[in-house]
Parts: structure tokens; sequence; C-alpha cells
């Protein structure tokens, strides 16, 4: 496989043209057309669909595209670090699930920056993103959120996958509302109770290998008729906050965010499910000073909510 062919697969994936690209590499059309061409028969796959709107990557050519860019992306910073021109930069990376504990316990680790050059990477995603993060993309940390029930199924995946794992914390879910919500002022509440309201709930629940339809049934209940799908944890906080007839199931949060938002926690009695939150990484891989200090950070938050 030739290298600067990978190069030339980058970049027309970048542009989406074959004309864009040429421009830009100032190698002719036909020639860089014949190198895509070359490069998809040696490995035996199609890159790039040919279209009358320019060059669309098929589902083989995004994945290797994403592994062509981080071979290029090493390559080029050793040619840098032999020519003594690459600085010497911190890097952290964490894949984790949408829990407020850890994305305050990461906001107290970024405090914790020297003056030095930093780039740090924090992702909110599902359990199955997280592990293909680590595995393909680079990331160095993980945080997987699963079901107590799926425990055996997940440890064996990680055993698999040349992974080490160790717990964070064990907690049971309890739903968040408003402060003007009808149940706000309830001492405890019930699945009947919160069956009429409108669940907000993380659209993409899922676990490696197993049926989503599955997951889903398993994560959310069917006694609630109404539900809100949302992707990110900003804009759940504003619905619970700004609809008094919305509630949310989340792993406990901070005080200062609920006050910041106007919501309460309420303990439910027929939940009785228990989750555990488990960081991972690879097992060959060496925890830096930077991955310490977010491992301390997240402790001191776990101790402090959960």
């Amino acid at each position: 496989m030739n290298i600067m062919h990978m190069k030339y697969a980058c970049e027309v994936a970048r542009t989406g043209s074959l004309s864009k690209a040429s421009e830009k590499l100032f190698v002719a059309v036909p020639n860089l057309s014949r190198s895509i061409k070359e490069l998809e028969t040696d490995l035996g796959i199609t890159i790039f669909d040919r279209t009358v709107k320019g060059m669309r990557l098929t589902a083989q050519g995004e994945e290797f595209m994403a592994y062509a860019k981080r071979i290029l992306s090493q390559i080029d910073e050793v040619e840098q670090l032999y020519r003594g021109t690459l600085a010497q930069k911190q890097h952290f990376s964490i894949s984790v699930p949408r829990a407020s504990y850890i994305a305050e316990a990461f906001a107290e680790f970024s405090k914790s920056l020297s003056d030095a050059d930093a780039e740090l990477f924090y992702k909110e995603t599902n359990s199955q993103r997280t592990i293909k993060n680590i595995l393909e993309n680079d990331y160095k940390l993980g945080i997987l959120r699963y079901a107590e029930s799926y425990d055996v199924y997940f440890k064996s995946l990680l055993d698999e996958k040349n992974l080490h794992y160790e717990l964070v914390t064990e907690f049971t879910y309890r739903p968040v509302m408003s402060i003007n919500h009808p149940l706000a002022n309830a001492e405890q509440v019930t699945f009947d109770d919160l069956a009429p309201y409108i669940e907000v709930a993380h659209a993409d629940p899922y676990v490696p290998s197993l049926p989503l339809s599955k997951v889903v049934k398993d994560e959310l209940p069917d006694n609630v008729r109404r539900r809100i799908f949302v992707y990110e944890r900003a804009s759940q906080f504003e619905l619970l906050s700004r609809n008094p007839q919305t509630f949310m199931w989340v792993s406990p949060i901070p005080q200062n965010l609920l006050d910041r938002y106007q919501l309460v926690e309420k303990p439910c009695v027929d939940n009785t499910r228990r989750y555990r939150d488990i960081l991972i990484y690879r097992k060959n891989y060496r925890l830096t000073e930077m991955d310490q200090q977010f491992i301390t950070a997240l402790c001191q938050t776990k101790r402090k909510y959960l």
C-alpha cells in the first residue's frame, strides 16, 4: 500500500472532489484518479462512490479513512519529532456516559493544568461508541455505564478486547424534575406516579452485540406514553427546567447543578435496578500523570455525590 496514495484519498475525502483535490495536491486529475483506483485494488475495497455530485465515501471508505487519518497523523508526528519541530505537548482523552458527576470531575481536573502545551478531548456517548473510541479512535480512557444485569456480558467483552477495567461506582437512577413539577413536593414517587408525565430520555442506549429492541425495552419501561429523546445534556436540563410536565431518570446530580436549573431529585420506591460505571483502557497502556490527576478528581467527586 502506497502512503502517498493514502494521502491522496484523504484529500479527496476532505474535498469531495477529484478536481478540488487535484488543485490542492498539484496532481493531475487522471493521475489522482488512477492512484485512488490502485489503492482500492490493493486493499480489495471500494473507498469512493463516483457520483455526478462528486466523490462520496462508502461504508468501507469511512472505516478505511478513520485508520488512514490516524496513520498519517502518526507519520507526521514522527517526522516532526526527529526533525526537532514537534513541541512536547500533553494529551488527555476520555469517552464517557452523559453524567453530571463525571462532567464536574473533568471541570475540576481542568483546573490542574500547568502552563505547558496540552490538548484534552472529552466525549460524551454510549458504551458501544466508548469501546470503539478506545479501540479505533485513539482515545486513552473510557467510562462505561451499564445495568448490573449486564456485568458478566461486559466483562467478558472487555477481556476479549484486551481492555483493563475497574469499578468507579454503583448507583440507582432517580427521577429529576422541575421544582414546579406536580410531584416536586412528594417525599418519594412510584412508576405509576410518573406514568402521566413526559419522560426525557437519551436516544442511543446501545449495548454491543445485543439487539437494540431488547436494550431499549430494558432501559425505557413501557408504562410511559410520552417520551422526548435528546442527545445533549444541556438540552435535557433546558427541557426539564422549562417544562414542568417532564422528568428524567439520572445518576445523582451535583446540588449546584440542580440549583442552577431549579430541579429536584426524588427517590423512587419501585426502581431497584442498579447501574455501574466502569473505567476502561487498553491493558498495555500506562496511565500518564494527567490520567492520574483526572482519576483523582473523579474519585473525589464520586465520594461527594455518590
